[in-house]
């Protein structure tokens, strides 16, 4: 059986070249101890694969068995045999290698040559009849001269080459120096290319013996030399080789003629070929998918060959065997880079594995059942002095290929020795590993539900291993996931074995658990059973042992898990149960987790109930058992004492807590709100069945915060009508509500809000509470709130203004919430209270307002008669939203006196602020005066003062208003930026126009005057002239020049002839104008028709003095363009003549 069950180290190991290290002293030596640690320490991945071994010169090696020079009467006993790979792994070297201290420039270079020769002889004495490697390296203290130019050390060389037998590349050179590792593995190069000449002159000398079989009685033998020849290729590193041989040697197992006193062996050789191609595919040549097709192949041929049938169970070890190493070389391969998939990884073969293992458990109960009670053979057939000559055979019939066996009673003991031994085999305690290991793999690689049933299989297998207490905590792993899937029949045999498990080791919680859902109405087990486990449940309650567990076999087991088996431990456990039973003890089972025996469910009245009304509880049970059971208290959690003291219900005298099986049992609770509970919400949060009151306690409890609502046909309310009973009829029926808000009294005060929206921005903006009391009491400390709720409360509470007053929401503070009090208010009595509100943005505000005040009524709850007095509190909600809208745009531009656009302001110059007011109010606005805050030190009121144009003035929607102010720059404008000078703000006080006689205060609204551009010129230019010209009458126009620059002007003064005026002036004058100078041209102007009439043009044009740089530009162009055409005018109005005048033609 160890042949079949087990492989051996040697096969299992990496082989490598064995060479053997002599004449080295590591014990007395130092330099030859760090030479032997620079070989045998730090064996890396990346130093060739050599196995040394420091061994004496004279050592004795295996000796060497004669060569056979023919198979002809040659017939084998066995195909391989059991020292062969330890021999060439261990035993005989490849190459050994005598060290020896020797310089070239030794002065007794012939005594030390004859001494080095001697060892050599000794060592090839030792090794008589091998082929093994000898090579000789001297251990130099001087330094090496480089190659060719040390003649005398070349000549010493060949002459102890030729005195020891050895070729040129058999002699080494070590020196001692800080470099020797480099030296070392250099000679490791060497010593590795030696064995490989070994090994490979073997196999050789093995493929020769071929021509010299035959496949009649060689069969055996074309088995062996394959794997030999595969196992130097090994040894030499050379997998590709070594895969073709092994593949051959697994083809002549597969011919070999198998019969029953070969079987095994045929099995075990085909094993351990199969291992060795499977290995070389996964770990040497990277190709997984060609070791899976062969072990399925290995699989599909050896299945069949079963062997004796009284042995079967030897058969399913070896398959278990199988698929556990391909598993492990699996797994390695995996460590070693290999990716794996979901549908083909370790753990099937782990899992397959595990099966064939309790396959053999099952084969042997079966077989070694016939002989129990049996006595062992004498002498022990199975003994043997030392290990097989070949593996795989049987230790009473070694060397044996004949079909019919030697000694039929040898045969019969041994096999009846085998049978005994396999009877006390513990086959969990194999099981286990595969599992555990199978389980890991599912794990890795995410398949649940595989992972959980290969931990029920463990479980089980704990429990035939009689270690209970795992068995149990590996059910409580899995059992959850069955349950929620609602595959009963694999979670009813769980809970079966759990539930003996738990008895055997007297685990009350555990047993008084298993045994609730054991009653339940999905439990598999009869009703029988069921009655007992009833039984059993009430004694464990009333103090009293329950009674044993009658441990029939499992099902498919062939007697597997029957009291026979647990004995011992069914004895014991009366003693455990008697100790955990002594003491008072109270046990808390969670019910969410189970499916029980008995259910509840919880459901309130109404899902909405008010302060002044009792709130209605009710809880259903039903039970499933087969037989009643009582009950002894009832008590429902909802986290308020007040509510908990009046939902408890014991089952002293009323039995209101005996359950009939399978009827449903109805209990009301009713209680009045708590009024520190308004507005929450009430929720059942625990439902805890007592069961047991004197000796132990079981307190059964549901979450009902966890519960799942149910789709149902008949609600709660329709069920507690007159003719519920009559329509209740299964537990289906019931719909729960789970919560309850308690919502407050209704009120009895007419709350009316009044506002006129939409509010204006910057307004002061009125909301009224009316309220009217239909109490019938007076009410005292009525309270409201007003509380801006928007979501964008944050934004907005920037921009709103709230307050009580007028002048508190016109202050900067701004407020999200105001109250206010009303101390009393009598039945039928009006109140009003405003409040104020301000917004500084356009935009839709969201207020709720609430007016609260408390009020005693009376509570009627059902079931008693005394109606009990509760204050309870009224709150009246209302949500207001309130729009903010522009009241008007305001504008402003700047104009000459003339009422135009114009581009620059001279210093000194007049011009008008023009302000637009539009309305788009959708109600009237009336205006109360603008002001203007003009800028310092750059602008300024014309005359000092500015008419109030819209001082009363009411717009509606659409209408528009405009305000002008005359404004003067000042002389000298000190702003750093003259192309933009501020001018000022216009303010403009207004309101809501409203007839009533509550109308609202004026506020304030304002915008920025467009600003202004200053720019100074080099010439002033001054026109005086009337408004307006009569036809017909003289009209005088004076033309007033002034230079204000710093230098002299020369320029050109031109009139030009305009069609409907006469004048008389000069036409074309040139003049000079000193710096400060002024120059001024008078025209009498006569007007020869009426109406708007254009004036004579002139123009001035600046003459360039001699010395003017001429990449300075003109000022001609100053001078003529938008400042002159502003200044000088260009048309004026003419009135008709008198009638008494005539015309002159």
């Amino acid at each position: 059986m160890v042949s079949a069950t087990e492989l051996p180290e040697d096969l299992c190991c990496d082989p490598t070249s064995f060479v053997v290290l002599t004449g080295l002293d590591v014990t007395y030596n130092a330099v030859h101890k760090s030479i032997w640690d620079a070989f045998s320490n730090n064996r890396k991945s990346d130093r060739v694969p050599i196995s040394f071994e420091c061994l004496l010169g004279d050592h004795a090696y295996p000796r060497a068995k004669d060569r056979r020079t023919s198979y002809e009467w040659y017939i084998p006993k066995g195909i391989l045999k059991t020292k062969w790979m330890d021999k060439h792994l261990c035993k005989v070297p490849g190459v050994v290698v005598i060290f020896y201290e020797l310089d070239w420039d030794e002065p007794l270079w012939d005594e030390k040559q004859l001494e080095c020769v001697s060892r050599v002889e000794v060592v090839r004495a030792s090794l008589k009849g091998r082929n093994t490697k000898v090579a000789v390296v001297l251990i130099q203290k001087s330094s090496l001269l480089p190659a060719g130019e040390d003649m005398g050390a070349q000549d010493r060389a060949s002459a102890l080459c030729s005195a020891c037998g050895l070729s040129s590349k058999s002699l080494f050179i070590l020196p001692l120096s800080d470099h020797i590792l480099g030296y070392i593995i250099r000679l490791e190069n060497a010593f590795y290319e030696l064995a490989n000449s070994y090994y490979h002159t073997e196999a050789r000398r093995v493929r020769a013996h071929k021509e010299f079989l035959n496949k009649t009685t060689h069969q055996l033998l074309f088995v062996r030399h394959q794997f030999k020849i595969a196992f130097f290729g090994e040894l030499m590193q050379d997998h590709t080789t070594a895969l073709k041989h092994y593949v051959q040697a697994y083809n002549h197992v597969h011919e070999l003629r198998s019969h029953d006193t070969n079987n095994l062996e045929v099995k075990v050789i085909g094993g351990f070929v199969n291992y060795k191609i499977c290995r070389l595919y996964f770990l040497r040549l990277d190709e997984p998918l060609e070791a899976i097709k062969q072990f399925r192949r290995h699989v599909d041929l050896f299945k069949p060959k079963r062997g004796v049938s009284e042995l079967a169970f030897e058969h399913s070890a070896w398959m278990s065997m199988q698929f556990e190493v391909f598993g492990g070389l699996f797994d390695e391969a995996i460590k070693a880079g290999l990716a794996a998939i979901q549908t083909q990884h370790p753990g099937f073969y782990f899992q397959q594995a595990a099966n064939y293992a309790r396959d053999r458990r099952t084969q042997a109960r079966e077989i070694c059942s016939a002989v129990a009670g049996s006595a062992y053979p004498t002498p022990d057939p199975l003994h043997t002095d030392g290990p097989l000559d070949f593996y795989g055979q049987r230790q009473w019939r070694q060397g044996h290929q004949s079909i019919d066996p030697p000694d039929p009673n040898k045969e019969r003991d041994g096999i009846l020795a085998l049978k005994l031994r396999e009877a006390n085999v513990d086959q969990s305690r194999q099981i286990v590993p595969l599992l555990s290991a199978a389980v890991a793999q599912f794990k890795k690689y995410k398949c649940p539900r595989m992972k959980r049933c290969l931990t029920v299989h463990m479980a089980e297998e704990y429990y035939h291993a009689k270690d209970y207490v795992k068995a149990l905590t590996l059910f409580g792993h899995t059992a959850w996931d069955y349950r929620d899937n609602k595959w009963w029949d694999v979670f009813n045999r769980i809970q079966v074995i759990a539930f003996r498990c738990a008895y055997l080791v007297a685990n009350v919680q555990q047993y008084v658990t298993t045994a609730i859902e054991l009653m339940g109405k999905h439990s598999k087990v009869s009703d029988e059973d069921k009655t007992r486990i009833q039984m059993n449940l009430i004694r464990v309650v009333s103090g009293e042992a329950p009674e044993p567990e009658p441990l029939t076999p499992l099902d498919g087991d062939f007697g597997a898990g029957a009291e026979s088996d647990h004995g011992e431990a069914l004895d014991k456990s009366g003693e455990f149960w008697r100790e955990k039973t002594a003491d008072s003890t109270a046990y808390e089972i969670d019910m969410n987790k189970l499916v029980p025996f008995v259910e509840c469910r919880t459901s309130f009245q109404s899902q909405k109930v008010h302060a002044n009304e009792a709130i209605v509880l009710h809880v259903y049970l039903q039970t499933s058992c087969t037989f009643p059971i009582r009950f002894a208290r009832l008590t429902v959690n909802t986290g308020n004492r007040l509510y908990d003291e009046r939902c408890v219900v014991t089952d002293e005298k009323s039995g209101a807590l005996y359950l009939e099986p399978n009827k449903l049992k109805h209990l009301t609770f009713s209680f009045c709100p708590d009024p520190k509970d308004v507005g929450d919400t009430v929720q059942v949060s625990t439902v805890t069945l007592q069961l047991g009151a004197e000796a132990n306690t079981v307190m059964l409890s549901w979450n009902m915060l966890t519960t799942r609502p149910t789709v149902t046909r008949l609600s709660t309310k329709q069920m507690m009508q007159n003719d519920a009973p009559a329509r209740v009829k299964k537990w289906s029926d019931i719909d729960p509500i789970l919560k309850c808000r308690i919502l407050t009294r209704k009120p009895l005060v007419n709350v009316t809000i009044m506002h006129h929206p939409p509010a204006l921005i910057h307004e002061v903006y009125k909301i009224t509470f009316v309220m009217e009391s239909e109490e019938t009491q007076k009410i005292e400390n009525l309270k409201g709130t007003f509380t801006l709720t928007d979501d964008k409360s944050e934004e907005w509470s920037v921009n709103t203004y709230l307050g009580m007053d007028v002048d508190s929401v016109l202050s900067v503070s701004a407020l999200k919430k105001i109250e206010f009090c009303v101390k009393e208010l009598s039945p039928g009595e009006v109140c009003e209270k405003s409040v104020y509100l301000r917004f500084t943005e356009a935009g839709v505000r969201n207020f709720s307002a609430s007016v609260s005040y408390k009020a005693l009524d009376k509570v009627c709850v059902p079931g008693e008669d005394d109606r009990k007095d509760v204050k309870c509190l009224c709150v009246s909600d209302h949500a207001v939203a309130v729009d903010a809208v522009s009241a008007f745009r305001l504008s402003s531009v700047l104009r000459n006196k003339d009422f135009e656009s114009f581009k620059h302001v001279v210093p000194g110059g007049r011009f008008i602020a023009v302000v637009t007011v539009d309305c788009c109010s959708p109600w009237p606005v009336e205006l109360k005066s603008g002001a203007v805050s003009l800028a310092e030190r750059a602008v300024s009121v014309v005359n000092g003062t500015c008419f109030d144009m819209l001082a009363g003035v009411v717009l509606k929607r659409g209408e528009t208003a405009k305000d002008a102010v005359c404004l003067m720059c000042e002389e000298e404008v000190n702003f750093p930026d003259r192309n933009n000078v501020p001018v000022g703000r216009y303010s403009l006080s207004w309101r809501r126009h409203e007839d009533s006689e509550n109308v609202s205060p004026f506020v304030t609204s304002s915008v920025e005057i467009a600003s202004a551009a200053i720019r100074s010129f080099p010439l002033k230019i001054d026109v005086r002239m009337p408004p307006s010209g009569v036809m017909l009458e003289q009209m005088p126009v004076t033309y007033t020049m002034r230079n204000c620059s710093d230098e002299p002007c020369e320029i050109e003064l031109i009139c030009e002839v305009a069609e409907n005026f006469m004048f008389s002036g000069v036409k074309l004058q040139r003049c000079r104008l000193l710096p400060g100078s002024e120059e001024s041209l008078t025209y009498a102007l006569y007007p020869l028709a009426a109406g708007p009439q254009s004036l004579p043009s002139f123009r001035i044009r600046e003459i360039p003095s001699e010395g003017r740089d001429a990449s300075k530009p003109e000022n001609d162009e100053s001078l003529s363009c938008s400042y002159l055409r502003e200044h000088i005018p260009s048309s004026i109005f003419v009135k008709p003549c008198a009638q008494n005048h005539q015309l002159i033609s």
